[in-house]
């Protein structure tokens, strides 16, 4: 909780992951992925409840034995490759309303990322307080303009970030470019009941992370590089 104001923390960890089969249960330096992820959230200041949405009993099972809650197994019809990271937010949120808990924010949290720490967390949490923004999204610096990538303003606002003409193809002189890092997105929520989206169309900011802490894991390439800086961090 932070100024009265309560969160609900959610893992979306489906079991069908086609590219790297079982990849939210596969060992990252010795623990289940998704391991990594509870444990950030479990050390953060402000988080009053955390969630695991999955339908895959493996990783029910896991995530109940690392110390997070699987109140529900997430239908089929919300794990499939169509469905949205909304539509599970909006499902869990239902869920919790109907057990009479209201949460004031939603932190989405997604097990891909390993080297998001609970510092991070607290700081977007703190960031959307003193913003009073409805939203707030994690980015890192990128190289090369792609389809989620963007120059911030100097306040961070994500009113225009992705928005960026077909004539502004290039950054220029002195601009940065940064991209969405997959890593964290904490919304407002409609009276406890809904998010309109997990990017904030408007009054949302960028909190900035550090590439090296902004793995998103997607390939076999993608968990040793991971490896490699959870080596290089002593852990």
């Amino acid at each position: 909780m932070i100024n009265e104001k309560k969160i609900l923390a959610i893992i979306p960890a489906r079991g069908g992951s086609k590219r790297l089969p079982k990849k939210n249960v596969r060992k990252l330096f010795g623990q289940p992925l998704i391991s990594w992820t509870i444990g950030a959230a479990k050390q953060s200041k402000y988080i009053d409840c955390l969630i695991v949405s999955t339908d895959d009993d493996e990783i029910a099972k896991i995530s109940s034995e690392y110390g997070a809650d699987v109140p529900f197994m997430r239908p089929q019809e919300l794990s499939t490759d169509t469905a949205t990271s909304i539509d599970v937010v909006n499902h869990a949120l239902k869920y919790m309303m109907s057990n009479n808990e209201k949460y004031d924010y939603v932190l989405l949290l997604q097990p891909t990322s390993p080297l998001r720490t609970n510092k991070h967390i607290d700081e977007a949490i703190e960031l959307l307080i003193l913003k009073s923004a409805d939203g707030i999204v994690s980015v890192c610096l990128h190289n090369h303009l792609c389809e989620w990538s963007g120059v911030l303003p100097d306040d961070f606002s994500l009113d225009n970030f992705l928005q960026r003409s077909n004539d502004e193809e290039k950054p220029q002189k002195g601009e940065k470019l940064h991209k969405l890092n997959g890593s964290i997105y904490l919304m407002k929520t409609a009276d406890g009941q809904s998010c309109e989206s997990c990017f904030p169309t408007k009054n949302g900011f960028a909190y900035v992370m550090d590439n090296s802490c902004s793995v998103d894991i997607d390939t076999l390439e993608d968990f040793k590089l991971a490896e490699t800086i959870l080596q290089s961090r002593n852990v």
